[in-house]
């Protein structure tokens, strides 16, 4: 199977010092869900938006879970490998700097972008995470220095267990990563300090 086989969406950018970005929705989302997000993010780069191709009782993902924060970790390496993949073609097809690349994820979207940058790491040059928890935590890490991360937290989160966002800070500090992490007062949906917050720190990493 050709990696641009997943649907996807790819709007050209229209400032060179923008980075691309590569757009990851949550749960039951499509590749249009975060498109004005990442305009308004980082005006002017290039979009690169896929949508899932797991499909959990009819709510589209980007890999299969056996229940609610329980992972099938064969399936999310083969499906974490398969974004890579897509990422690598597209580049190529579309003549965006890969190695400037920054995934914005929002739940589903931000666990396979972390998985991305614990299993591909040249991959991703950065990400946004937006209520991402942890899915991987690989006894033997890759190398993740000069690689930034954002992580947006919700102290209320239903779905997200409190514990997990300061693990997966660390996990990728202990990688050598650079992370930035944010709790707001919130639940598991997004709202304007997330959004503020990720465009300051956008703005900020390209400084």
């Amino acid at each position: 199977m050709s990696p641009l086989s997943y649907q996807h969406v790819f709007e050209p950018g229209t400032n060179s010092a923008a980075p691309p970005l590569l757009l990851l929705h949550g749960t039951g989302g499509d590749e249009h869900d975060l498109l004005t997000t990442g305009r308004s993010l980082s005006p002017g780069s290039a979009l690169l938006s896929p949508r899932g191709d797991v499909n959990e009782h009819g709510q589209l993902r980007f890999f299969r879970r056996l229940a609610e924060g329980v992972f099938d970790f064969a399936d999310v390496d083969k499906c974490t490998r398969a974004l890579a993949g897509l990422v690598a073609a597209a580049a190529v097809r579309y003549g965006f700097d890969a190695a400037r690349l920054t995934a914005i994820g929002f739940s589903n979207g931000a666990n396979i972008a972390a998985s991305m940058l614990l299993l591909r790491p040249e991959s991703l040059a950065a990400a946004v995470l937006l209520r991402p928890m942890v899915v991987l935590d690989p006894p033997q890490l890759p190398d993740l220095t000069g690689k930034h991360l954002f992580i947006s937290s919700g102290a209320q989160d239903p779905i997200v267990p409190p514990d997990h966002p300061p693990r997966l800070a660390e996990i990728f500090r202990r990688a050598g990563a650079s992370v930035t992490l944010h709790t707001y007062a919130a639940g598991h949906g997004l709202g304007p300090p997330d959004f503020a917050a990720a465009r300051r720190w956008l703005d900020e990493s390209r400084s």
